[in-house]
């Protein structure tokens, strides 16, 4: 929620999720998704700023969260958050299956050193 100020001096909290518009000629106005319109003291630039701030910390929340597991340390495949991820979901050709992105050690060979290509196939 992001507080502002009505014309009145008294302030209340409004979701910015519901905020569809917001127009300055010349004062402030909020205009709700449910059609509501407040008008406001602060200028637009100063709301476009607190919503960017409320965002900013919904999102510093989510991934600072202590007791939260990170999604590196959960098992690949098992993962339903939409952060970073490390991973490649393989086409038709690997079912569906997550593969690890790790580098290939050098006694390991690479999925490009065994694929056929069609120029080895007349060999």
């Amino acid at each position: 929620m992001i507080v502002v100020t009505r014309l009145n001096d008294s302030r209340f909290a409004v979701n910015p999720d519901l905020i569809e518009r917001i127009h300055e000629t010349p004062d402030t106005t909020l205009i709700m998704v449910d059609g509501a319109k407040y008008i406001v003291t602060e200028p637009m630039s100063e709301v476009i700023e607190m919503i960017a701030r409320y965002r900013a910390r919904i999102v510093s929340i989510a991934y600072d969260e202590p007791h939260a597991t990170s999604p590196s340390a959960q098992p690949l495949g098992t993962r339903t958050g939409t952060g970073p991820q490390r991973g490649l979901v393989r086409g038709s050709g690997g079912a569906g299956r997550v593969s690890d992105l790790r580098p290939a050690s050098a006694d390991e060979p690479t999925p490009a050193a065994t694929a056929a290509t069609p120029a080895d196939a007349g060999r």
